[in-house]
């Protein structure tokens, strides 16, 4: 990470920035434009945001103190607007997609559908792409990473959030010649039957979304996180959901290999998990192995311990402060932070929040009806589980109990979406079976 401030000074000295569009204006796009404009991350420019409606793109810059912003339509209008120094926004993300003078899409919208269409045309323009998504990576990342690949760029997750925090201490635990077993992560609750009403005032004291609050308590989230864990580095789940233990408030990441089954610890490949109320919170951790002898006395000399088992933790993320380091990884070095390396291994499934009948429509991530739960790939494929990236909008055809995992004979599809098409893709490339109807 360290080498990258010396490359954007020598772009910021140049005259020659990474131009940056982002895709989205909530709250962690406006701390990303922030961080952006405020010129912490020289090298960089944000030149365009969009967003479904003008007065967020406008907002987010105007919180980091860019006032002059100019509406644009048109590619014409774009490229004048970034030739001029200008901070363009719009409503139409396509502007930012194709245009020419762009290096680094941000695409960080919390969708989809929408999401994988953007990412797919941003990949088909030759751009880079940098997701604060784990939902759209959760879902279709495997084959979204084979178009990117296809295309000679840069498909890659984002640093600062916990995901890419994991990424970059996973790398560092190999580098030293250690083997990771257990990708960890620290949460300070999870409640699956948490609802948009549960968190409304949790949502309005940051600044989110409730269904962002309620994805992040009710274990959606939590579950995304570890599955593009897992998918980036060949891991697994040891059971369904994880095991993700509840340990008394200020017990310390140090003791984590006491805290899952001894064989969750030996399954081959390594696994994902996660715990609650731990600390450092709210960090990350790797649990890994050592077996030589020498470097087990240099280790304990080191205060690790006395093995074969070694805890390493970073005590905080602090998302959008580091997302430029997975812009810069991207455009400078063609180095992603995190991204698949092959087919899905883990994915996040539907599963009833409450008893469900015939009739109702899920409403996706952080809603009122279902919450996810992490499962291996080939579980999901056999079994033909709906994964709660594709469940948003489906229709309930006949009754499903509360905590039932849903599987796609329990639904009907809304017809036309790109995420089928992608889904069915994916199943083909990588010759898994394919559970959509």
């Amino acid at each position: 990470m360290m080498v990258i401030d010396k490359f954007l000074a020598e772009r910021e000295v140049q005259g020659q920035p990474i131009r940056v569009g982002m895709i989205g204006a909530g709250s962690q796009a406006r701390g990303i434009a922030l961080q952006l404009v405020a010129r912490h991350a020289p090298g960089l420019r944000l030149v365009a945001i969009a967003n479904r409606h003008l007065e967020g793109a406008r907002h987010a810059y105007a919180q980091a103190g860019a006032e002059d912003t100019v509406a644009v339509e048109s590619p014409v209008a774009l490229l004048q607007a970034i030739a001029e120094e200008r901070y363009a926004v719009t409503e139409d993300a396509t502007l930012l997609t194709d245009c020419p003078q762009i290096d680094v899409i941000l695409e960080i919208t919390g969708t989809v559908d929408y999401a994988a269409g953007m990412v797919l045309r941003a990949i088909e323009h030759g751009k880079h792409v940098v997701m604060v998504n784990a939902e759209l990576d959760g879902t279709v990342g495997p084959i979204l990473k084979v178009y990117a690949d296809r295309a000679g760029v840069c498909l890659t997750q984002s640093d600062g959030d916990q995901p890419g925090a994991i990424a970059n201490l996973y790398r560092f635990v190999r580098s030293i010649g250690a083997e990771p077993v257990l990708a960890g992560n620290i949460k300070g609750l999870h409640d699956p039957y948490r609802t948009p009403d549960t968190q409304a005032e949790f949502a309005r004291r940051f600044h989110l979304g409730a269904p962002l609050a309620t994805s992040a308590a009710d274990g959606t989230k939590i579950s995304f996180e570890m599955a593009i864990v897992a998918n980036a580095f060949g891991l697994s789940a040891a059971r369904r959901g994880m095991y993700g233990p509840t340990v008394p408030m200020g017990t310390q990441v140090r003791e984590a290999p006491g805290w899952y089954p001894p064989e969750a610890l030996e399954i081959p490949g390594g696994t994902v998990d996660y715990v609650v109320q731990a600390e450092p919170a709210p960090g990350v951790f790797v649990i890994a192995r050592h077996d030589h002898p020498v470097q087990r006395e240099y280790l304990k000399y080191y205060k690790l311990g006395d093995g074969p088992y070694y805890v390493f933790y970073r005590p905080y993320h602090l998302c959008h402060f580091e997302a430029h380091h997975s812009i810069a990884r991207a455009a400078l070095f063609d180095d992603a932070t995190m991204a698949p390396i092959g087919g899905p291994r883990l994915e996040v499934i539907t599963t009833a929040k409450r008893d469900l009948v015939p009739g109702e429509v899920l409403d996706g991530f952080g809603g009122f009806l279902s919450y996810g739960l992490a499962e291996n790939a080939d579980v999901v494929a056999r079994d033909r589980l709906l994964p709660i990236g594709v469940g948003e909008d489906c229709r309930i055809k006949r009754a499903v109990p509360k905590d039932q995992v849903l599987t796609y004979d329990d639904v009907e599809l809304p017809s036309g979406r790109l995420i089928e098409r992608l889904r069915r893709e994916q199943a083909e490339y990588f010759h898994m079976p394919y559970g959509g109807i």
